[in-house]
């Protein structure tokens, strides 16, 4: 609903009070002109529609100015005492009228979709939109928030949008408390603006999220949609209408596990380039080999066992509701229960594995385990955010959360392009490999989480490196890597991972590569050294200095002496 629409639908509420005030204004005005007065020197006078009007609004308001232009007569002070009653009571029912419509839900909606369409078709920059600010949406929008992305919000819970507003961020995120099912409200949050990047539907129904996907497939085509998922039926149903990545959390912890059960450096790596600038990464504990017991085999437990499993560990599964989740050789029960965990074999297991969807039961499952063997290996499936400080305490081996895992998996994407395409093809270079880069980062960067980012040499985003071309010279990437403050040039905190030219990708590519036309460069660095990049693109005297060493000439006539 537009602004006109609003003030057309105010006006067509305010109707009855308006045409009241009016007729009673009306009637106390023809009345005041018709009463003859006296005047000082006792000659009759009328009042003139004007004067009318100016006495009526001073006293219908309660302001009182007193009788003029003279005294009234008793007729005319008949004639007031009755237009007082009358045109008060008109004020009443008009400001009662225009409260009562203030304060209808609906009138609010209205103003607050009409600011949220405007402030999302003024962002000038680039944006994603968040469909769900629940835990998975909330880890992600503070992730973007961090990495100076901006980010529209749609969430259909009125707490949660409280708790958006309460939250302090370093950019204004437009939001609105709005079903994101709805194709109407999809085209509120802007996802025919040329400036929409991408579409995450991040809803805990993935019914929702299927609509939303489906919405946005068919009204624009090509926009990147990003969806969650935990029904395998739902998630074909996405794929057949293109939905570009696909996040069931439980498979990707699957995936996770077994990397870090056979690559722990792949994994390290990962972790390290898909979290949220500044936080700090432990060196994860080797997972052990041997007899694990699995409590709970729903979508999480199945992931986790089948990921064991192929690492040639024997799993004993314990289940509650055996039937419900067509495990056909377990042992009955919740894993609360001693004697249950003693029929698993608990006292030869190496690890446990408690993965259902109750909290408590999992940390009781956990400390019921310790008890009858110190010596395990625990991994805990945590549900909500709010039993966080209860995790904590406990500080299990592996703590996963469904949120955490779809954050950091849409983060990977939404971050740079290039990030996710550079962490697949990682994942076959092998775990030497991957131990050598984390080394190196490590060297650099420090032991933070970088920032990262990727550029494309063309004339829009690297400005200063095409000029250069254009006189003939090639700057390499090393030159994209200088600081040019001080006397003497040095290199920045920053590591190129990998340069994708004419469909080829060299990871970690020579600093002395000369940059071509259409290269796309993907970075990790300091949030400093990220900045200083985005100058260089830009300014060609600074990056004309760096790659010969000389300042260039400003003036027609400089230059023409150089030549």
């Amino acid at each position: 609903m537009t602004l006109n629409q609003i003030v057309f639908w105010i006006l067509r509420r305010m109707r009855a009070p308006l045409l009241m005030l009016i007729v009673s204004y009306a009637i106390a005005m023809i009345g005041f002109v018709l009463i003859p007065g006296v005047n000082d020197r006792g000659q009759a006078y009328h009042l003139n529609f004007f004067d009318a009007f100016y006495i009526l609004s001073y006293t219908a308001t309660t302001i009182g100015f007193g009788e003029l232009p003279y005294p009234f007569t008793t007729p005319q002070r008949l004639w007031m005492t009755f237009s007082i009653y009358v045109t008060v009571i008109s004020w009443f029912y008009a400001i009662g009228a225009i409260i009562g419509l203030f304060q209808e839900g609906a009138l609010k909606q209205a103003f607050k979709t009409a600011i949220f369409q405007r402030d999302v078709k003024n962002l000038m920059e680039p944006f994603y939109l968040i469909c769900g600010y629940g835990e998975t949406g909330g880890e992600l929008v503070r992730a973007l928030d961090r990495n100076e992305l901006r980010v529209v919000v749609l969430e259909r819970s009125p707490e949660r949008v409280n708790e958006l507003e309460l939250t302090n961020y370093q950019f204004h995120i437009p939001h609105l408390c709005a079903d994101a099912k709805l194709s109407e409200v999809l085209l509120y949050a802007g996802i025919k603006n040329p400036m929409c990047r991408g579409v995450a539907a991040l809803t805990d129904d993935d019914h929702a999220n299927l609509a939303i996907s489906v919405a946005v497939k068919l009204i624009k085509p090509g926009l990147p949609v990003l969806a969650r998922v935990q029904d395998d039926v739902i998630a074909a149903n996405m794929a057949s209408f293109g939905t570009d990545r696909i996040i069931n959390p439980y498979h990707i912890f699957g995936e996770h596990l077994a990397m870090r059960l056979n690559a722990l450096g792949t994994y390290l790596l990962h972790e390290w380039l898909t979290r949220a600038p500044g936080d700090a990464i432990e060196t994860p504990a080797a997972i052990p080999q041997g007899h694990w017991i699995a409590c709970g085999f729903g979508r999480f437990g199945k992931s986790v066992v089948k990921s064991l499993q192929n690492e040639a560990m024997h799993v004993t599964i314990i289940e509650a509701d055996p039937a419900g989740t067509q495990c056909e050789q377990c042992i009955i029960g919740s894993g609360v229960e001693s004697h249950i965990l003693k029929q698993a074999g608990i006292e030869q297991a190496v690890g446990i594995v408690a993965g259902t969807d109750n909290d408590i039961n999992n940390l009781s499952i956990v400390m019921t385990a310790l008890e009858l063997n110190p010596n395990l290996f625990v991994i805990i499936r945590k549900n909500k955010r709010h039993n966080e400080p209860l995790f904590q305490h406990f500080d299990a081996d592996i703590t996963m959360q469904p949120s955490d895992v779809i954050a950091h998996t849409c983060l990977s994407y939404m971050v740079s392009p290039m990030l996710a395409e550079f962490l697949a093809t990682a994942r076959h270079q092998g775990n030497a490999w991957a131990n050598a880069v984390i080394a190196q980062l490590v060297s650099k960067l420090g032991e933070q989480v970088p920032d990262t980012w990727d550029i494309t040499i063309a004339d829009d985003m690297a400005v200063a490196v095409c000029g250069l071309m254009q006189q003939g010279m090639r700057p390499a990437l090393k030159h994209l890597l200088m600081n040019p403050a001080g006397q003497q040039r040095h290199e920045m905190p920053v590591v190129p991972l990998m340069l994708l030219r004419a469909g080829e990708k060299m990871l970690l590519p020579d600093l002395a590569t000369p940059l071509e036309m259409g290269d796309k460069i993907l970075f990790c660095g300091l949030d400093q050294a990220k900045s200083i990049q985005r100058y260089l693109l830009h300014d060609l005297k600074t990056l004309h200095y760096l790659v010969t060493g000389n300042e260039m000439p400003e003036t027609w006539i400089g230059r023409w002496l150089k030549q």
